[in-house]
């Protein structure tokens, strides 16, 4: 087995324990509930979740996606968050392999996962979590730059941080309402990550986004699932372009310029 392989695997079980996590961190934050206690409980019948059936993914299936005590149906955006997460997480450790700025990608990641939990439930992207989370990135990220001995990735990522940033600021007010200050606020985040891998990859993921983004607002559109003039997170869009940009936007970029 390579060593990457086996950070992968690493990565993967890791990434389970988060997406765990995130799917704490996504119900309760917003609505200003500790993210320690209480325990997780059945929001059925009240009762706490054991601790063997918050194995990720696998207590999920044993219990056939029901409460233990009351057989209310579990919803599997749990067990999909949890198995999601661990995907990323294994795909981030393959692609960036063993070096220090590693852990600065997996907690982008994980702040980028639940922002897109809370901005699909509440259409509200958190300072709560954004804040905290955008600061700790940044320096895992330029920390983890200089150890690696590539200082010109650290400050490429703050560069690519502002100009996401400054770029939705502009189309944000330009849009009067159009879009939301908490996506201009996440460009930063996504850009200081995006900017590290490269500006290929800032640029393929600015594209993506708004791509992605149009294409699920028509989809919705035509489904009948949204009107015109409705409002439509765009979260989820930039942090799908983000994730697609940080794996593959180098090679995106060298088939559109070839």
């Amino acid at each position: 087995m390579t060593p990457t392989t086996m950070l992968a695997i690493i990565g993967a079980l890791f990434g389970l324990i988060v997406g765990s996590f995130l799917n704490v961190v996504a119900y309760r934050v917003p609505r200003g509930l500790s993210v320690v206690r209480p325990r997780s409980a059945c929001p059925g019948c009240g009762e706490q979740i054991r601790g063997r059936d918050n194995i990720p993914v696998i207590s999920w299936l044993l219990l056939g996606g029901k409460c233990r005590d009351c057989r209310e149906p579990i919803s599997a955006r749990y067990p999909l968050v949890e198995a999601g997460t661990g995907a990323v997480f294994a795909t981030i450790a393959a692609v960036v392999g063993p070096r220090a700025v590693l852990p600065g990608y997996w907690w982008a990641a994980a702040v980028a996962i639940a922002l897109t939990l809370t901005d699909l439930d509440l259409r509200r992207i958190p300072n709560r979590i954004l804040y905290p989370g955008t600061a700790v990135a940044a320096v895992l990220i330029v920390a983890g730059s200089l150890i690696d001995g590539d200082g010109g990735s650290a400050l490429r990522a703050l560069g690519g941080a502002a100009a996401y940033f400054g770029l939705l600021l502009l189309i944000a007010l330009a849009a009067r309402g159009g879009f939301g200050f908490g996506d201009v606020k996440l460009a930063f985040l996504l850009g200081l990550v995006l900017a590290h891998v490269s500006w290929a990859a800032l640029a393929v993921g600015v594209f993506a986004a708004f791509f992605i983004g149009g294409m699920a607002a028509l989809v919705l559109v035509v489904a009948r699932r949204a009107g015109r003039g409705d409002a439509i997170p765009f979260g989820p869009a930039m942090v799908g372009g983000a994730f697609l940009a940080a794996a593959m936007g180098e090679r995106i970029a060298d088939w559109y310029l070839g």
